[in-house]
């Protein structure tokens, strides 16, 4: 999960970096390819010869791979692709004025170089129709500035992926796909944070995670708008394989107000595996004001999501602030045809970061809305240790009871919002603004050893009309150990009300945590899960 380039270098910025790349190389063809009109310094990429595209036919053609034994790829040119390292990275830079479709769409797209931390290619197609043209590698694509490095790779490398690209100037990104089966995009402030991917296998599991990679992708080109086209949206078909799987997606992508993508997968085993994840998401959290002890950092707070946001198949609504455990952590949240999850970032306000280079207030959540019915399963939260804020440490994902038999269909679909808050909010509801832990006990009394102090602060539903008298109630549970010292009150001077509890509770083992406010049998709030992990105090 750790990322040997700093993960604030890679994906803090739209396009402040650019990757490197190389992709399954088609050779320059003759006079059969698709010409240009403009000159060499001004034209797009190259086309290869027309051939036809199907999503049945692919569909078929996955199903036959899954039948096959798995061939592991090996890099083209490794040797000479570790000579594109970091410092590489920042000065090679695809050329703006070569954009595929490049003032014929509102969404022109660029390429990845491959390099030292990218190094297996991707083959990559226009749509047009039902006919396809690979998009042909050529060193001239780019500006390798005064690396030297275009006299050292070889002339039939090809990409390591590809990025859209927002209208105007200057030219910045809106959605990536780059390594493995990643994706990401920056939301509706421009910042990018988590990320998603294709498919999971075995994540935190004894054998080792395994991560099946897209190796050939179909962008179709999009109608002009003055066709009555929806220019906003981009259509993108991938295979993807792996050791244990194939797969084939459907991506379709629309940039207003937030990113949403509607996703279609067909997956297929090729082996037994024993963790499937559907919808993966990836993010990183360090710390936030909940454990703000354990972080050397000048920051108040680092992390790209603060929270696990559950809408169940009963109407459930629940919030899950993360943790930045000192072992790994996995949680399920059994569930029956949920209605949404995601990784969000609730924490808007700039103070509580004070980090004005990534801004981390900006970092979007990601909620993740299933299509047609899922059945019974799981979500999954894994909680890995983390020490920087490069690494992310943060899985979640569903997990299906059921698997198919090797080589038999899986299709599901959702569908993605990248969006600052969750796209479905309960207006019925109040909701978790923070989670705080301190000692436990009576200020200017011996504190108790051991005891935790809960401070959890709700608002919004319907708390905003309720005055200080009202009887708010905290409904709370716990797996093990003790609660005392429990009330609620109204914070003075906001419409936030605040639960207060102590915990007693020895041992290291987890102890989950369950608390919302009622009134009467009025249920006033999301439901707020905590698995503290017990901790001591620095003396």
């Amino acid at each position: 999960m750790q990322k040997a380039l700093s993960r604030r270098a890679l994906l803090a910025g739209s396009a402040a970096v650019t990757f490197l790349s190389t992709l399954a190389g088609f050779p320059v063809p003759d006079g059969r390819a698709r010409a240009q009109t403009a000159g060499a310094e001004t034209a797009g990429p190259r086309l290869g010869d027309p051939r036809p595209f199907d999503r049945g036919a692919l569909l078929d053609r996955a199903r036959a791979l899954a039948g096959e034994p798995y061939e592991a790829p090996q890099p083209k040119a490794a040797e000479a692709l570790e000579q594109v390292d970091y410092d590489a990275y920042n000065v090679l830079r695809y050329r703006p004025s070569r954009g595929l479709w490049l003032g014929e769409t509102r969404h022109p797209v660029q390429f990845f170089h491959l390099g030292r931390y990218f190094q297996l290619p991707v083959t990559i197609y226009e749509v047009e129709g039902a006919v396809a043209r690979p998009v042909l590698y050529d060193p001239s694509l780019f500006d390798y500035g005064d690396t030297g490095l275009e006299s050292a790779l070889p002339d039939d490398l090809g990409f390591a992926g590809f990025r859209y690209m927002n209208p105007g100037e200057p030219p910045t990104d809106w959605l990536v796909f780059l390594g493995a089966a990643y994706f990401r995009t920056a939301g509706p402030f421009g910042q990018y944070g988590l990320s998603a991917r294709g498919v999971a296998i075995d994540t935190a599991t004894d054998d080792g995670e395994e991560f099946p990679r897209f190796t050939e992708f179909w962008l179709e080109k999009p109608a002009p708008a003055e066709n009555g086209a929806d220019d906003r949206q981009v259509v993108i078909h991938a295979l993807l394989e792996g050791r244990s799987v194939v797969g084939v997606y459907r991506f379709v992508a629309r940039n207003e107000n937030g990113v949403v993508m509607e996703v279609e997968t067909t997956l297929f085993l090729r082996r037994e595996v024993e963790r499937l994840g559907i919808a993966p998401l990836t993010s990183m959290f360090w710390f936030s004001e909940t454990n703000r002890h354990r972080a050397p950092d000048w920051r108040p707070e680092i992390h790209d999501s603060d929270g696990l946001a559950l809408w169940t198949g009963a109407g459930e609504r629940i919030w899950r602030p993360l943790n930045n455990p000192e072992r790994l952590q996995v949680n399920a949240f059994v569930d029956n045809n949920p209605r949404g999850f995601g990784l969000m970032q609730r924490d808007r306000d700039f103070r509580n970061y004070e980090d004005d280079g990534v801004f981390y207030d900006r970092r979007p959540s990601l909620w993740v809305e299933p299509l047609g019915e899922w059945g019974e399963g799981a979500v999954e939260l894994i909680e890995i240790p983390t020490n920087d804020e490069i690494h992310d440490n943060i899985v979640a994902f569903w997990r299906p009871q059921t698997l198919p038999a090797l080589g038999q269909p899986l299709s599901l679909a959702y569908r993605l919002h990248w969006v600052a808050d969750n796209p479905y909010p309960a207006g019925d509801n109040g909701r978790v603004l923070s989670t705080r832990i301190g000692r436990g006990g009576v200020p200017g009394q011996e504190r108790p050893k051991g005891v935790k102090k809960f401070v959890v602060d709700f608002a919004g539903g319907p708390l905003g009309g309720l005055g200080r008298e009202t009887p708010v109630e905290a409904v709370i549970a716990a797996s093990r150990g003790e609660i005392v010292d429990k009330y609620v009150l109204k914070v003075v001077g906001t419409e936030r009300w605040r639960a207060v509890f102590d915990l007693e509770a020895g041992g290291d083992d987890p102890v989950d945590l369950r608390l919302y406010l009622r009134l009467g049998e009025q249920t006033l709030t999301e439901t707020w899960l905590y698995q503290h992990l017990p901790f001591d105090f620095p003396a």
